[in-house]
């Protein structure tokens, strides 16, 4: 028997199988082992309708995304897939556990309509959201049942009473127009003999609630709130039902009074009607249902992980304001919901206020804007409640709540903390607690920050998909966390919004027929419409996902041939609207693309960068045409560059931090000694600020990287640690626990900066993150899904050990090392189907397979790099 075992397979880049909407998902699964095996082929076993076929002898590949061996899978057909390989030597491994795969609905399979309130609505106002119910039937015994389920507006669904699912704010935020997420349920145990009855509470959401920036705007996808519900029966006789929403369905007011993204939650619990979710009801005084619209080739399955509840945290102290409301603090800003128990008299209103500082002992909300971020339960009696709000979120650590003195002496708050449900990947640690805590500020803010979609910020009227944050931080994130499904569906909705003549709106889903700015926002902007081209090659990185690049390949190349008319024959772009290094520290907070560095710089530099990662695509996808001709474009673009902005010295006319560190990073030289000489002047403009970060949301991914890699790593390591703003670890010194919108978001004196813009959880500047990794405990990839990976860790005086581990789609990658006596040791883990090098001191050791390596770097007199380490203990 082969000496290996298998993970079981999954399916493309989804988490959970019931209902996917491919119909030939492709397989992924891990190999198991430390030894050196050579494989040589892999058979796949599919068993459905009570049939088994084996697929294979199949050539050995990387298990990585592999091809659907056999037939197509129906709509609602369910399969069991294992897998097992076999070596050179013909030994075959044991078969991998079986995994449950259910393909959804096709558009044809669709019946359902969209229902909702059954009374006249004024569009643009505060509506009442509908509850909706329907009654049916079932003598025969249930086999299976299958309820297909998506909302316009958000939904939450029950049957015979029982929450039909765990997820929150379902459906989810798309473009709308083009793509809505349905859901497959598994309700089989949900159901009973006789009466039975499906219902459900309804919330405006993004779809109709208020949404954008200075005051958002209303109905921005449509005027209703529709339940779309789908419920397939099959009886043990073989026999099949179907009960679709449509005009027999029943419509009334709810509890919830009001609903919004950025307003909060009114509940009434004096309009509840008892037993409304339950057989034996009367609905005879409710409405009927209206009905509405939906183009069924719109409806999709989740690409990736849906929204669910991660943690629950309870108040660490709290105190009565001078105002004699009661302030929670949850110690962590977190963005979620509170959940409360209390008990009142009928009528009682307890209202929750949420920010994210506190001023003075009270809530500051000044950087709210307009959100009003409060959530209000009004009681029916005196009886104990526990209440939390269904169709909001906010982003908060401290809580403040105005209710009676009875609610007061019965008061219990936790916060309960939501994102999208994402495997977690990449871990962190070393010997410096203050990286230890930036790190940990940067996983508090893509958590609150990935919530359905890669969001800005999660407490203003904002929380948009801006491109260009997600652009500069997908490298960190990709990561921590495998965010490869997720951002799979936001980048088909950038390709949905994208203009025709392939201008990337600035944030996506990008909203219809809104115009906040003074500026135009249908315009282009460097760094932020990049994210067509430098995201999904960020996730092929990662994922090796050659599918994804193929299928944003045309949206990428619209985006560069925009940037080539914008630029002209000069090939510099210089003219038009740019955000530039936005938020750098020396902006003032009214203008914050006022930054230090040329924008026409930054615009070309993204420019050619962009085109030169066009040329890696195309050669990916194996396009040799396009990769001679974006090759020779990058290439016309750098000289063109380094003639406008760079000196035969490698000075920039206009210095900034930011713009050597996108020379550097973006090769945008035409020969070693100005790299070399750039480096140094970066170097030097560093030392000259006090080792003070002078970067804004496109020099900070970089300028860390750019000084290591000219040789200047420990000014690299003394800007990282510098305390004093503008800094990383300013924000941690003042006990920061998410990443700031500003360095100086809060002053030293605890007064909140004077900007319109002050978010105290948005994750751009935290794209250092991935420094940390990489250069600091030092593990970085140098092929696609980390299939070969250098270990190049930079021992600075002041670290005692580091460690980073990452779990990989060949299986977990880490180095792990420490200081011991006057040598370091180094522990390094390469999983079946990688291969490293190990780096000292610019020489190089290669790591040839799968194990456990154990090595003891001790330089001694006229012995250093590779050459002073030896190994201690090899586990192949």
């Amino acid at each position: 028997m082969l000496p290996a075992q298998l993970t079981a397979p999954v399916f493309e880049h989804h988490t959970r199988f019931l209902g996917i909407d491919e119909p030939c998902p492709r397989l992924s699964w891990r190999v198991l082992t430390e030894e050196a095996l050579v494989l040589s082929s892999y058979e796949v076993m599919i068993s459905r309708d009570g049939n088994t076929e084996i697929h294979g002898p199949i050539p050995w590949r990387d298990p990585v995304l592999l091809p659907w061996p056999g037939r197509p899978l129906a709509p609602r057909e369910a399969a069991t897939v294992a897998v097992r390989v076999r070596d050179e030597n013909g030994r075959y491994s044991d078969w991998s556990a079986g995994c449950y795969v259910e393909r959804g609905l096709s558009p044809a399979d669709w019946q359902a309509l969209p229902v909702g309130a059954g009374w006249h609505e004024q569009p643009g106002t505060d509506r009442h959201p509908p509850i909706i119910r329907h009654r049916f039937v079932l003598e025969k015994a249930v086999a299976k049942a299958r309820l297909y389920l998506s909302a316009h507006g958000l939904c939450e669904t029950l049957l015979n009473g029982q929450r039909t699912d765990h997820y929150a704010l379902f459906p989810g935020w798309t473009s709308y127009h083009h793509r809505l997420r349905y859901l497959t349920l598994d309700v089989t145990s949900l159901l009973v003999s006789g009466e039975n009855v499906i219902s459900a509470l309804m919330g405006d959401g993004w779809y109709r609630g208020r949404i954008g920036c200075r005051g958002g705007v209303r109905d921005a996808w449509g005027k209703d709130l529709s339940l779309i519900a789908q419920l397939e029966i099959t009886f043990t006789d073989g026999s099949t039902s179907r009960i679709v929403s449509d005009g027999s369905w029943r419509s009334d007011r709810g509890p919830v009074l009001f609903s919004g993204i950025y307003e909060g939650e009114i509940y009434d619990a004096r309009l509840e009607q008892q037993g409304w979710t339950l057989a034996g009801f009367d609905d005879s005084h409710w409405f009927p249902v209206s009905i509405g619209h939906r183009n069924y080739q719109t409806l999709q399955a989740p690409d990736g992980p849906l929204v669910v509840c991660t943690q629950q945290i309870k108040p660490v102290q709290s105190w009565i304001s001078d105002g004699g409301k009661q302030i929670f603090d949850f110690g962590q800003n977190l963005v979620g919901r509170v959940r409360l128990k209390a008990c009142g008299r009928r009528g009682d209103n307890i209202k929750l206020r949420h920010a994210e500082v506190i001023q003075d002992r009270a809530l500051y909300t000044r950087t709210l804007r307009t959100a009003i971020a409060a959530d209000s339960y009004i009681f029916a009696d005196e009886a104990m409640i526990e209440w939390e709000p269904r169709f909001t979120f906010h982003g908060f650590r401290y809580l403040e709540i105005e209710a009676s003195q009875q609610v007061y002496d019965s008061l219990d708050v936790i916060a309960c903390v939501y994102h999208t449900d994402l495997p977690r990947t990449g871990w962190f640690s070393c010997s410096d607690d203050r990286l230890d805590r930036l790190n940990e500020n940067i996983i508090w803010s893509m958590r609150g920050n990935f919530l359905d979609i890669p969001t800005d910020c999660p407490q203003r009227d904002e929380r948009l998909g801006w491109t260009g944050d997600i652009q500069v931080f997908m490298p960190t994130a990709e990561f921590l966390y495998d965010c490869s499904g997720m951002m799979r569906g936001w980048l088909k909705d950038l390709v949905c919004d994208q203009h025709p003549c392939g201008m990337v709106p600035w944030y996506i889903p990008d909203i219809p027929d809104y115009e906040p700015w003074t500026w135009n926002s249908k315009q282009a902007a460097a760094a932020w419409g990049d994210a067509a081209v430098l995201t999904p090659w960020d996730l092929y990185w990662s994922t090796a996902d050659e599918q994804m690049l193929a299928a944003q390949y045309q949206s990428a190349c619209a985006w560069v041939e925009l940037q080539r008319t914008r630029a002209g024959a000069s090939l510099i772009w210089d003219k038009g609207l740019q955000f530039g290094d936005w938020l750098d520290p020396s902006a003032p907070p009214e203008d914050p693309s006022a930054a230090m560095t040329d924008k026409g710089l930054v615009a070309t530099a993204y420019f050619a960068w962009s085109a030169y990662h066009l040329s890696r695509i195309s050669a990916v996808l194996n396009r040799p045409e396009d990769t001679q001709r974006w090759q020779r474009l990058f290439s016309d673009i750098r000289q063109a560059f380094v003639q406008r902005y760079v000196s035969d010295t490698g000075r920039v006319a206009r210095e900034s931090q930011t713009a050597y560190a996108l020379i550097i990073c973006f090769e945008l030289f035409v020969c070693d000694s100005q790299r070399d000489m750039a480096g140094q002047r970066l170097s030097e403009l560093v030392r000259q600020a006090d080792y003070h970060i002078a970067t804004g949301f496109v020099g900070t991914p970089l300028i860390l990287n750019a000084l290591c890699l000219t040789g200047h790593a420990d000014t690299a390591f003394r800007q990282l640690t510098e305390e004093s703003c503008p800094s990383w670890l300013y924000p941690v010194k003042l006990g920061a626990t998410t990443i700031w919108e500003r360095w100086y978001s809060l002053l030293a004196d605890g007064k909140v900066n004077s900007g319109q813009m002050t978010s105290f959880n948005h994750y751009a500047l935290g794209a250092v993150g991935n420094w940390l990794y990489q250069y600091l405990a030092g593990l970085m990839p140098t092929a696609a899904g980390y299939k070969q990976v250098r270990f190049q860790p930079h021992f600075f005086s002041a670290i005692d050990w580091a460690k980073a581990r990452y779990l990989s789609v060949h299986g977990e990658i880490s180095v792990n090392w420490k200081r011991v006596g006057e040598g370091i040791e180094i522990h390094l883990q390469l999983p079946f189907g990688t291969s490293g090098e190990l780096v000292i001191e610019d020489s190089t050791l290669p790591l040839s397979g799968p194990g456990d390596y154990h090595f003891l770097w001790q330089p001694a007199d006229g012995v250093t790099g590779i050459a002073s380490v030896r190994a201690i203990r090899e586990e192949k």
